[in-house]
């Protein structure tokens, strides 16, 4: 005979859960088939199956075991998450938007930040995350609207979401990033519900600490206030609850709501951090552990209207290491409970009642009751000011709950008398021993048995805030400030500082404003620079820029402090390829290959490492493994469209570099690439929008500029040419391409002394280059320099024994020139 259905799904997934927070996905995956054999109907048992066949990559299993749970109107959130995760994966993007769309009502106002720690954690995704998600889908499915709305959501709950705000960058959208960083209303009631034992936030915000911080922020306006003190649970404000003015409840008044049941305390002293803020009454908690309120004479009592049966009555029993007289007298007489001493009490605006029902023998036939099921005296205080002294230094003192609630008041300082102090002196003087009355109108106290003082804990966490009437008299001194809430806000100041920093070179970085984004990247503190994710982030920035010596430096560096480092390897690759660095490259590409053979970024190297030793097809057929290993990757694209040019094949280029166009719209070494191709089959007109687009979306390349002023110049348009030539030098001085083109352009506009300027200056740059030194003798031959002329262009055939036939012809017709033929440019 199979178990109690309940206990039996109750432990198969407690094992599911182990084996899942311990990695052992086979394991869990097994349990979750028992499971859902076990539980064909329940959505609980397709999430947890869904999720083990997620989590071992098999998409399609995941696919097929949620999506009957998942496409349900109101579905199960976990079931909704992982169908659209692998919707995400397969590539069925409006599927799994939908599917998130029809379980919107449950996760729509789940939120988990501030919940996930050490000893606990949330298994079903909050809001921010299932936002998130979305984004990308519709990322996927081309819709940037819907896209970037998404992830607005998403960072508007959590702005750790890290992936909704590179989404956004990688979509081009125009974010403000101070407005991101700050903490949200969720932090905000997280942080304050997070030591309920604590004084109100509002104490808070004008501690030193706080102020201190405050003024240390930096200047990217984060906000980081936290809530006023009328959003605070634990201080004591008007609030309506079933028509009567009521104390703005806490924790445990809200965990004491709806309970009919009077369970005592086990023992051992009750520790309120292990409570999670409840978002209702759970039914693995009692708690009607906790003392009852009163305001006035309205008695807050638990709801149900049952009451337990009386406890046998207890023996008096005297304390451990008490005098016989200690032991025997009862705790002093003080008046009785009464209505009148009641409503004088409540009249007396210098003293705070805390009520409880009277016993059974004054009327109504309720008695308090003990842990041990005792019933406790029936005394009464009307005026708590006055509770009989104790010694607290003694071990085998022991007092009452109640009592030490009054003990802890006074001792605050905010309602004791010079009375109380006297008192208070001559007990420890006296050194009496003894054990205190209990407190008047206190309703369903259990913790009534005797505790030893020194298990009272510092801490005060049974300790409760009485309602404090409406007085003349003087405020009470706020406590100090809560060292947790202030370490936690300090926290999430600094987190908040660096991820405004990343965010800001991520998003200068996005939009290729490069040089910006390395001196963000390079304002964080070393140990946080040196991460792979910042280094190659700084050398992607070098290399959008053109600086292709000084990216490889970072990206070396990166290498030796994490060898195993795959993301950004391919720009790696093409940074040695410019340089030409044969060896390097191929060292580079046989080591990827040995970290992850399944890796595009490898097969990118090894590409590039063929196509620099002229090996084009070999070249292409890495770019192809590239793209089968992942069809998104679309710089594989990009480099298989360069080596088509590179073997004429212009068709081919033209359709691969219109594929990753259409992976990322905004990968502009895919517009460049169509703008070659353009330019190659004479269609300038078209080139030069292609190459208009490219620059558009990454301003900063010099390169881009230089091919529009190319396809300018073609178009018999010099002056536009030159413009654009300018702007490229402008860009980067150390162009040499820039440079030169600029100078044949001044030379054809007739302005030789101009181009010998521009020159002299690229002769610096590139002293080997042929191309230099034969510009120069043109424009020596334009300024009539004969001897100039001659000079250079011998430097040039040096330089390029290829070019001495071109070479030594002209300096022939140099021999032979009128006047008219120095002013004719030849051809380089």
């Amino acid at each position: 005979m199979a178990p109690a259905n309940g206990h039996l799904i109750r432990q198969l997934q407690q094992l599911i859960y182990y084996h899942l927070d311990n990695h052992l996905l086979r394991n869990a995956l097994f349990f979750a088939g028992r499971l859902h054999a076990y539980d064909l109907k329940n959505a609980e048992s397709a999430y947890l199956l869904a999720l083990c066949h997620y989590r071992l990559d098999q998409l399609k299993s995941a696919y097929d075991v949620s999506r009957h749970q998942a496409l349900k109107p109101g579905a199960h959130v976990g079931c909704s998450y992982v169908f659209a995760q692998a919707c995400l994966g397969l590539g069925k993007y409006i599927e799994g938007a939908n599917a998130l769309d029809k379980s919107r009502g449950n996760w729509i106002r789940l939120n988990s930040w501030n919940k996930h720690t050490e000893s606990r954690r949330q298994h079903l995704p909050d809001a921010a995350a299932i936002h998130c998600l979305q984004g990308k889908l519709w990322q996927a499915y081309r819709d940037s609207a819907r896209a970037i709305e998404s992830y607005a959501e998403a960072l508007k709950l959590n702005p750790f979401m890290w992936d909704a705000f590179v989404g956004l960058c990688d979509l081009g959208a125009n974010v403000r990033i101070p407005n991101i960083f700050q903490t949200t209303p969720e932090m905000k009631r997280a942080l304050s519900m997070s030591n309920p034992d604590e004084i109100t936030l509002e104490t808070l915000e004008e501690s030193p600490t706080t102020n201190t911080l405050a003024q240390s922020q930096p200047s990217n306006n984060v906000n980081m206030s936290l809530p006023p003190s009328n959003n605070d649970p634990f201080t004591i404000s008007k609030n309506r609850v079933n028509g009567d003015v009521r104390p703005n409840l806490g924790i445990f008044d809200k965990l004491n709501i709806g309970k009919s049941s009077v369970t005592p305390i086990s023992g051992g002293d009750l520790d309120i951090s292990s409570f999670d803020t409840p978002t209702g009454v759970d039914a693995s908690l009692n708690g009607d552990v906790f003392l009852g309120k009163e305001l006035g004479s309205q008695q807050t009592t638990t709801t149900g209207g049952i009451e337990p049966p009386l406890a046998p009555i207890r023996k008096a029993r005297a304390g451990h290491g008490l005098g016989a007289e200690t032991s025997i007298d009862g705790p002093p007489r003080i008046r009785s409970n009464t209505i009148s001493s009641r409503s004088r009490s409540k009249a007396d605006s210098d003293e705070i009642s805390i009520g409880r029902p009277p016993s059974r023998t004054q009327g109504n036939g309720e008695r308090k009751r003990t842990v041990s099921g005792q019933t406790a005296p029936s005394v009464a205080i009307a005026n708590i000011s006055n509770p009989p002294p104790a010694n607290i230094n003694d071990p085998t003192g022991l007092q009452r709950r109640s009592t030490r609630l009054l003990r802890s008041i006074t001792r605050s300082g905010t309602l004791a008398t010079r009375e109380e102090m006297d008192l208070k002196k001559k007990a420890k003087a006296t050194g009496t021993k003894g054990r205190s009355t209990n407190t008047g109108h206190v309703g369903r106290v259990v913790s009534g048995n005797r505790i030893h003082d020194d298990s009272l804990g510092v801490s005060g966490k049974e300790q409760r805030k009485p309602p404090v009437s409406q007085s003349s008299g003087p405020e009470p001194k706020p406590k100090p400030a809560s060292s947790e809430v202030i370490k936690e806000k300090e926290a999430l100041t600094w987190l908040f500082d660096l991820f405004t920093k990343l965010a800001c070179g991520y998003f200068a970085q996005r939009h290729y404003r490069s040089q910006e984004a390395i001196q963000i990247y390079n304002t964080v503190t070393l140990s946080q620079r040196d991460t792979p994710w910042i280094l190659s982030q700084i050398a992607r920035g070098y290399f959008e820029q053109g600086l292709y010596s000084d990216a490889e430096k970072i990206y070396a560096r990166l290498r030796s402090i994490f060898p195993s480092q795959i993301e950004g390897m391919e720009q790696y690759s093409t940074s040695l390829w410019h340089q030409k660095k044969e060896t390097d490259l191929a060292f580079l590409a046989h080591e990827l290959v040995d970290v992850d053979r399944n890796s595009p970024q490898a097969w990118c190297a090894v590409g590039n490492s063929f196509s620099v030793q002229k090996d084009h097809d070999q070249a292409i057929k890495c770019f192809k493994r590239a793209v089968q290993l992942d069809p998104n990757f679309a710089y594989a694209y990009t480099l298989q469209g360069h080596e088509y040019i590179a073997n004429e094949e212009n068709d081919k280029a033209m359709s691969v570099f219109r594929s990753a166009v259409g992976v990322e719209n905004r990968h502009y070494n895919g517009w460049y690439g169509l703008g070659q191709v353009f330019e190659k089959q004479g269609k300038y007109d078209f080139a030069e929008q292609h190459y208009r687009t490219a620059a558009g979306i990454n301003p900063s390349n010099s390169l881009l500029i230089t091919s529009i002023g190319t396809v300018l110049e073609k178009l018999k348009n010099p002056r536009a040419a030159l413009v654009q030539y300018t702007k490229a030098c402008d860009l980067m001085p150390p162009s040499a391409i820039a440079r030169l083109k600029r100078a044949r352009v001044l030379a054809n506009l007739k302005q030789p002394q101009a181009a010998l300027e521009e020159l002299k200056l690229l002769k610096a740059i590139a002293p080997d280059e042929a191309n230099v030194f034969f510009m120069l003798g043109s424009v020596h031959k334009m300024l009539k320099q004969k001897s100039e002329a001659i000079r250079n262009w011998t430097i040039a055939g040096n330089l390029d024994p290829k070019a001495q036939s071109h070479i030594k012809e002209e300096m022939e017709r140099l021999e032979d020139m009128s006047d008219e033929d120095y002013d004719t440019l030849p051809m380089a």
